[in-house]
């Protein structure tokens, strides 16, 4: 069976997207992740599914996939291009789009291709991330917040590492570090997903804060490695910085595939991610 696919990219973060309302879509783990691979497949960091909502209030289901071929909660860069896509293809004509993933709903609002989305509030309760509090080396309070900085003893004598976990719909944990280029990011990024606090690993953000307005970021993603850009990390790093006063409520985010606009005023308050939504090229692929 042959299903249509448009190829895009956020920030070269890279999605192929696939209509699931008008064609049928059924794909293992196992060729999904051969679709994924580089040499071999299409090539990608995830693939994105639009599906008709079980919720009435959406517009659309999102689900999203891991090159790996396991399922991902949440994707910021890829619910822009998600977005953009469904505008494209003339699934709907609204410019304000309510999503469905697994954890919850967000909305998108598309300005031709520059998306802005409302990610929700950021979660800081541990067991809603999830974290295994009890497999920290030591946790400490951010003052007047919820967040938890947490400080983990790796494995592979790479030492304790502190971050902060945080939930953004997917699991987060982000450290601070003083130089972005120089950070371990797959050493620590990929201790940290195997430890024993987050049970369901997690995504690991390494952000270099430059001033209150501007900083930067690398992402080792769960089930990926590390991608050029993750919006839904940019938010979850953005988040930690702002609890512990690190950041403005206003800044942009650098990443390696390009720079994010992010806004985020306290508790409360749902944060907010501006970027490009990019089409590459469009195909076929056999199921």
């Amino acid at each position: 069976m042959s299903i249509a696919f448009v190829k895009m990219h956020g920030l070269g973060n890279d999605f192929v997207v696939v209509d699931g309302i008008t064609q049928r879509i059924e794909l293992s783990a196992a060729r999904i992740a051969e679709l994924a691979d580089r040499h071999t497949g299409i090539g990608f960091d995830q693939l994105l599914i639009v599906q008709t909502p079980d919720d009435p209030d959406a517009d659309f289901r999102y689900r999203i996939h891991n090159a790996d071929g396991s399922e991902a909660e949440q994707c910021g860069n890829g619910a822009r291009c998600f977005a953009r896509f469904v505008r494209d293809r003339q699934l709907t004509r609204k410019h304000r789009i309510v999503m469905q993933t697994n954890t919850g709903t967000i909305i998108a609002t598309v300005h031709g291709d520059r998306v802005d989305v409302d990610m929700g509030e950021p979660v800081f309760d541990l067991p809603r991330i999830p974290f295994e509090a009890g497999a920290a080396a030591d946790a400490t309070p951010v003052d007047d917040t919820a967040a938890w900085r947490q400080t983990l003893r790796l494995d592979d004598d790479l030492g304790d590492v502190e971050l902060v976990p945080v939930n953004m719909g997917n699991p987060h944990a982000v450290v601070f570090v003083e130089d972005v280029a120089s950070a371990d990011v797959a050493g620590i990024g990929a201790a940290v997903q195997r430890h024993a606090a987050f049970p369901e690993s997690v995504n690991v953000g390494f952000l270099q804060v430059v001033d209150a307005g501007f900083a930067r970021l690398r992402v080792f993603e769960r089930g990926i490695g590390e991608t050029r850009a993750c919006g839904s990390g940019a938010c979850a790093a953005v988040a930690a910085a702002v609890s512990r006063g690190r950041i403005g409520s206003r800044c942009k985010v650098s990443l390696p595939g390009g720079k994010l606009r992010i806004e985020w005023h306290g508790a409360g308050h749902p944060i907010r991610m501006s970027g490009p939504a990019d089409v590459a090229f469009e195909g076929h692929f056999e199921a």
